[in-house]
């Protein structure tokens, strides 16, 4: 082909350039490495009533923070068209997060919407929403009308006291109980429980959260401390390894190693020897899963990451606004994810001993609380 097109799919500004040559979207897009573009987390608010020391902690996103103006929000018109060309690229699975993506007015109105698309091959969506839980009891009927499929709850320890400090507004861990509770029994499972594990402040809460969750239809996971962003202070020597995890439940609970549900599935899958239902692992930092990651994600202001360690993003929100065309927007996504190589987790685990504190990374990384987990 000799079509001339623009290589490079971010111009100086951050934004999107247009190829001159359009295209129709095949859905099956693969970037450098091969992989798809299958999955695609939209942030609808950098809001959150929580200040969690791994994501939004008080002394850096404290009561003086200034969070977006409405008006630089995506609106769920714009969502909604941008999730269009993404399904039609190939994306099957779309998932909300913020901040706290419950915080965002009428949501269930922006979810109505997008369970009203179809796959090309006209299949509905797997679309779910992670969430602190902290409204989820009294929004749970409201998403599931609307055409909601699933929730992941994040929930980092049974014990009051360490959910507290983990949380740092004081809210109680019976709570989000109550609201997975009521979650499940209007029918938006199976249920995620995300548990994030930092060495020193939460490790203890291991073995009881897993015997909390054993034997009921919640799959509990856990989940390396990450450097996500640049706020929350990062040090390798936090992280407690997947595999120490496994080996404190295996200990006490037998656990057997279970196939991925599909190819680029970010858990580790291990069954309870007895029966007794499954838990998963999130190894961002000790066993990378670069290489089959097909995620893309949506920022609370428009911008498109393709790796959630990305220290830009790409302005759609410009293309939006700027009065460009589906077919012109669907032909940078594409060339975009075409482009892409990014495998962030495998060279930082490649360069990193393990036992060692990380050196600060001189590019500021996007905070998690703009493009979810």
């Amino acid at each position: 082909m000799n079509d001339k097109i623009i290589y490079f799919a971010t111009a100086r500004n951050g934004r999107l350039a247009i190829p001159e040559r359009l295209e129709s979207p095949s859905g099956q897009l693969a970037d450098r490495r091969g992989r798809p573009l299958h999955d695609l987390r939209i942030s609808i608010t950098d809001r959150c009533n929580f200040r969690c020391v791994y994501c939004m902690p008080k002394e850096v996103f404290d009561k003086n923070h200034v969070y977006l103006p409405h008006t630089d929000l995506l609106s769920f018109e714009e969502i909604l068209r941008i999730a269009r060309l993404f399904v039609a690229h190939g994306v099957e699975k779309i998932r909300l997060t913020g901040g706290e993506p419950l915080l965002r007015k009428n949501i269930e109105k922006l979810v109505a919407m997008l369970a009203a698309l179809r796959t090309p091959s006209g299949q509905p969506l797997d679309l779910t929403l992670t969430t602190n839980g902290s409204l989820l009891a009294k929004k749970a009927q409201a998403l599931k009308d609307a055409g909601l499929k699933r929730v992941t709850v994040s929930l980092d320890a049974l014990d009051d006291a360490t959910f507290k400090r983990m949380n740092d507004v004081d809210f109680a861990v019976a709570d989000v109980l109550h609201g997975i509770a009521v979650a499940h029994q209007v029918g938006l499972g199976p249920i995620k429980v995300n548990m994030v594990v930092k060495a020193g402040m939460n490790e203890q809460e291991i073995v009881p959260m897993a015997r909390h969750f054993k034997g009921t239809p919640t799959i509990l996971r856990f989940i390396e401390y990450m450097d996500v962003g640049a706020s929350n202070g990062w040090d390798l020597r936090e992280v407690v390894p997947s595999a120490e995890v496994a080996r404190r439940i295996n200990a006490v609970m037998p656990l057997v190693a279970a196939d991925p549900n599909y190819v680029g599935e970010t858990a580790t899958r291990w069954r309870y020897l007895d029966g007794g239902g499954e838990i998963g692992l999130i190894s961002s930092v000790t066993h990378a899963f670069c290489g089959d990651c097909s995620r893309a994600r949506l920022s609370t202001e428009g911008k498109l990451y393709t790796c959630l360690f990305a220290t830009d993003g790409h302005d759609l929100r410009a293309l939006l606004r700027g009065g460009r065309s589906d077919e012109e927007m669907s032909t940078a996504l594409a060339q975009l994810w075409r482009s892409r190589g990014d495998r962030y987790s495998e060279l930082r685990s490649s360069q990193t001993p393990l036992d060692s504190a990380m050196p600060r990374q001189s590019k500021k990384k996007v905070e998690m609380s703009y493009i979810g987990g």
